[in-house]
């Protein structure tokens, strides 16, 4: 499974954060409506609760209890299971509302202190749920005051349609905020990994051979990896550096005594062992070529970064050095290499590679040799191609495969293709064989310097 990209890891979570978010505040402002509502709904009791007192008085007489004067005219009051009901205890007689019919309000009969009031949500009639406000007054003056005990309640079912109606309307704003929420989260997002592209921008230019290290020109936050890469860089090149000098000179090293085994064998043609001076110059001939090759891929440059060949100069010397061989100097020569192209390499491993596969080409051909260049893309395409008897195909295949040295294929090949390839690979480009009847054609591809002329 391919793992998210880091912008939508960061909007994937940013996105559950913000819904997390929406869903404690849509609970909370249920929370807080539904206190308001209770708040505003103990008001309304209370003034109730004032209007049923106002129609209660004293007894007529000095131990008589209170007595409800008239029946409040509420028509709530009047309409059984209404949802709106009071109760009231004057001494021993409890009164009630015509809308609770034959119902009584389950209350604790302990009543609060006078003066004071207490909220409750009790059951009521049809399955109601009720919010209560059980007081109890004094009624009359001073010693002769009777204590007075009155419930008002109402159906909290208005409430829950209210606070329904509240959640409906609130969605939407609800939904609406999320979603710019979002819009800003990935806004955010892409803003804040801007720079990661800059970074990019940076290894793509380090690749192509526009920059020579990351530099320090990024945000400070990653301006700390661009420094260690940078440094890492230095330590690979000075490396490099240090192996290939000891490839040449290890390759230099085996070239003296390599000579001097040559000598030697030439002392045994001489005194009669043309047979030993044979072998031994077959095994020097194959070591000298291995020393050769060291010597040669020693000086392939690995950086860069700043290298520019232009392939059309680099051609003509070639072929002029090669034209004034015997060889060269009675070969057609047909060449289609348009001025203005650079590859990104050094200069004179494009022209060692060159000379390997001119060599090459000049050595197998019967009367002509073709040079041809095309701009691909972002890499610029050299085929080189002889008119001779080519490769047999299955020592074509073999000399194509990964991993096999090219001249070691017994097909009269050399080393200048083995050096080519690793030249080539090494500037980021490849070598490629194909059978051209007649002929064979090779295809030298190198990467292209952006800031060349490239014809139209």
């Amino acid at each position: 499974m391919k793992p998210l990209s880091l912008r939508w890891r960061l909007v994937l979570i940013g996105g559950a954060a913000i819904g997390l978010v929406m869903a404690l505040s849509v609970t909370m402002l249920a929370v807080l409506f539904d206190r308001h509502v209770q708040r505003v709904g103990v008001e309304d009791l209370r003034d109730r609760a004032l209007t049923l007192l106002s129609g209660i008085e004293p007894g007529a007489q000095p131990g008589q209890p209170p007595r409800l004067r008239d029946q409040p005219r509420n028509p709530a009051w009047q309409r059984p299971f209404s949802g709106h009901y009071w109760q009231v205890w004057l001494g021993d007689q409890v009164l009630r509302s015509r809308s609770l019919w034959d119902e009584v309000l389950p209350v604790d009969p302990t009543p609060p202190p006078p003066g004071a009031g207490r909220v409750l949500t009790l059951p009521g009639p049809a399955g109601q749920t009720l919010l209560v406000l059980d007081q109890q007054v004094l009624i009359g003056r001073g010693d002769l005051a009777v204590p007075v005990r009155l419930l008002v309640a109402e159906d909290q079912d208005d409430a829950a349609a209210a606070r329904a109606a509240f959640l409906r309307d609130l969605m939407p704003w609800l939904g609406g905020l999320m979603v710019a929420l979002m819009l800003g989260s990935f806004l955010q997002v892409t803003l804040g990994l801007r720079p990661l592209a800059q970074v990019g921008a940076h290894l793509d230019g380090l690749a192509q051979g526009r920059r020579a290290r990351l530099g320090q020109d990024l945000p400070a936050e990653v301006a700390p990896l661009a420094d260690r890469l940078d440094r890492l860089l230095d330590d690979r090149d000075r490396e490099l550096d240090r192996a290939r000098h000891r490839a040449g000179d290890l390759a230099h090293g085996f070239k003296t005594p390599l000579q001097a085994l040559m000598g030697d064998a030439q002392n045994l043609r001489d005194l009669g062992q043309p047979q030993i001076a044979a072998s031994i110059e077959q095994v020097a001939t194959v070591m000298r070529r291995h020393v050769d090759r060291e010597l040669a891929r020693a000086r392939i440059r690995t950086d860069a970064a700043h290298a520019r060949a232009e392939i059309a100069p680099a051609v003509e010397r070639v072929i002029g050095v090669l034209s004034r061989t015997p060889a060269g100097a009675g070969m057609g020569w047909r060449i289609d290499v348009p001025p203005g192209p650079s590859a990104r390499i050094d200069p004179d491993d494009l022209t060692e590679a060159l000379g390997a596969l001119l060599e090459n080409a000049l050595r197998h051909a019967r009367s002509q040799v073709g040079v041809a260049l095309r701009v691909q893309g972002a890499h610029l395409d050299l085929a080189i191609r002889d008119d001779g008897p080519g490769v047999p195909p299955a020592a074509l295949e073999r000399l194509v495969q990964r991993g096999v040295r090219l001249d070691e294929s017994g097909d009269g090949q050399g080393i200048g293709l083995a050096i080519a390839t690793e030249i080539a690979e090494a500037a980021g480009g490849g070598l490629t064989l194909a059978n051209a009847d007649p002929g064979l054609l090779v295809r030298l591809r190198l990467p292209l310097h952006l800031s060349s002329g490239v014809p139209a």
